[in-house]
C-alpha cells in the first residue's frame, strides 16, 4: 500500500451480510481477516482470531448488541473496531476490540477508528468504555523494567510497548490485568492419574462429581443458578460489603443462555461437584468448543463456594472436565483460559495440569461525558 495521510482514511459502518457467499460479503470477510493478521503478529498464531462463520454467528447474541466500524484507504479495509454493547446489564457500558493492520499501525488509524467508536458508544447513552491490550510473554521480558501496574489487582503491562503509549495517549486508564495461559492437550495420562489421586486424597469420599455437556440436567438447574449467584456475590473477598452480581441467575436465564450457545453452534463441557451431606452442588467448570474450530477450546469460570474451599474441589473437577472434553473432542489440541494473577489458587491449579504463562491482556477503561451533561 502506498503511503497515506489519517485524512485520507475514511470510517464506515461495516455491512453484516446474511451469509458468507452473499454479494455483499466481501467486506465482513476482509474485516475478520484484518483481525486475524493482528493475532497473527501479536501471539504468533490464529488460534484466538474468529473465522468469519463464528463471527457471524456471534453477532446474532441477543444479550448484546455489536457494531463494527472500518477503516479504509483507498476503498481497503484497513482497521476494524468491534463496539460490544450489553442489552441486559451494564447499560452505560461499552467494549471495544480494535485492531489495525501490523502494515498500518503509527499511522493515526487507531486513533480516528477509536474516536468514531466513542463517538458512537457516546451516542448510545454509554459512558464506561473498556479497551484491551494484549502482550505476549517474551514482551513482558524485554520491557521488565519498566512496568505498568493496574489501579487493583496484581501484574503489569510493559510501559513501553506501542499498545500501552496508544492507550496511555487516547485517555484511557489500566484497571486490572489478566494472566494469559495455554496447555496442550490431551492431558498426559500419568499426570491424570496422579492429580485425580491428590484430589480425592483431600476430599476424602464427601463429594461427588457430575457431568453434562451443552444443556444442565432438570434437576441441577436451580441448583446451578443459585451457585452462579452465590459465587457472584463476591467477586473479591478482599472487599467490604460484597459485591452484589451484575445478573441474578434463575433456571429460566440459563436456559436461555444455553439456547444461545447452542445456536451459535458451541458445544459446553461441564463438571460440577455436589456436598453429598447437604446434596448441594458447591462448584462447577465449565469448557467452550467453538463452533467450527474443535481444535481450539477455552476454559471459561470455574467455581467453588467458600465454605468448600481448601478440599482441593478445583484441581478435581479441571482434572475431570479435561479429560471428558477429550473424550468427547479428541480433536482438541489446545485450551486457553484467562485469570487474574492475584487468583493464587487457580493459577495453582493450572500450573499443576501444566498450563504455561501465554502472556497477559490489559484492561482500560475511559470515562466519558454523558450527552446530558455535556449539554447542560
Amino acid at each position: 500500500m502506498m503511503p497515506f495521510m489519517a485524512k485520507d482514511v475514511r470510517i464506515e459502518q461495516l455491512w453484516i451480510p446474511d451469509s458468507l457467499d452473499a454479494p455483499d460479503a466481501a467486506d465482513f470477510l476482509a474485516a475478520v481477516e484484518v483481525g486475524r493478521k493482528v493475532r497473527m503478529q501479536t501471539w504468533g498464531s490464529d488460534d484466538l482470531a474468529y473465522t468469519p462463520l463464528e463471527k457471524l454467528l456471534e453477532l446474532a447474541d441477543p444479550y448484546e448488541r455489536q457494531v463494527i466500524l472500518v477503516a479504509k484507504v483507498d476503498g481497503e479495509i484497513v482497521g476494524a473496531v468491534d463496539i460490544a454493547l450489553p442489552l441486559t446489564d451494564n447499560l452505560d457500558l461499552a467494549e471495544f476490540t480494535l485492531d489495525i493492520l501490523p502494515e498500518i499501525q503509527r499511522h493515526g488509524v487507531g486513533r480516528k477508528l477509536l474516536q468514531a467508536a466513542e463517538h458512537l458508544a457516546r451516542s448510545e447513552g454509554r459512558t464506561q468504555i473498556l479497551v484491551d491490550t494484549n502482550h505476549p510473554g517474551a514482551s513482558l521480558h524485554e520491557f521488565e523494567k519498566a512496568q505498568l501496574v493496574p489501579g487493583s489487582g496484581q501484574g503489569f503491562v510493559p510501559l513501553e510497548s506501542r499498545e500501552v503509549e496508544f492507550a496511555r495517549k487516547t485517555g484511557y486508564t489500566l484497571q486490572h490485568i489478566e494472566q494469559f495461559s495455554s496447555c496442550a492437550l490431551p492431558l498426559d495420562t500419568k499426570l491424570v492419574a496422579d492429580l485425580q489421586a491428590e484430589a480425592d486424597e483431600a476430599n476424602n469420599g464427601r463429594y461427588r462429581l457430575h457431568h453434562w455437556t451443552d444443556r444442565c440436567p432438570d434437576e441441577w438447574l436451580e441448583a446451578v443458578a443459585m451457585l452462579e449467584n452465590q459465587a457472584g456475590a463476591v467477586v473479591d473477598p478482599s472487599l467490604e460489603p460484597p459485591v452484589e452480581p451484575d445478573m441474578v441467575f434463575d433456571g429460566g436465564i440459563l436456559r436461555e443462555a444455553e439456547g444461545v450457545t447452542i445456536a451459535q453452534g458451541r458445544r459446553t463441557v461441564v463438571t460440577a461437584v455436589e456436598h453429598l451431606a447437604s446434596g448441594s452442588l458447591v462448584g462447577l467448570t465449565t469448557i467452550s468448543v467453538l463452533a467450527h474450530r474443535p481444535d481450539v477450546v477455552f476454559q471459561d469460570d470455574t467455581l467453588v463456594l467458600q465454605a468448600h474451599r481448601g478440599n482441593k474441589l478445583g484441581l478435581l473437577i479441571k482434572v475431570a472436565n479435561m479429560e471428558r472434553l477429550t473424550e468427547q473432542f479428541p480433536d482438541a489440541r489446545i485450551i486457553y483460559t484467562w485469570n487474574a494473577p492475584e487468583n493464587r489458587y487457580l493459577l495453582t491449579v493450572n500450573q499443576q495440569l501444566g498450563f504455561t504463562t501465554a502472556g497477559v491482556t490489559g484492561i482500560w477503561e475511559k470515562e466519558l461525558p454523558s450527552l446530558k451533561s455535556s449539554v447542560s
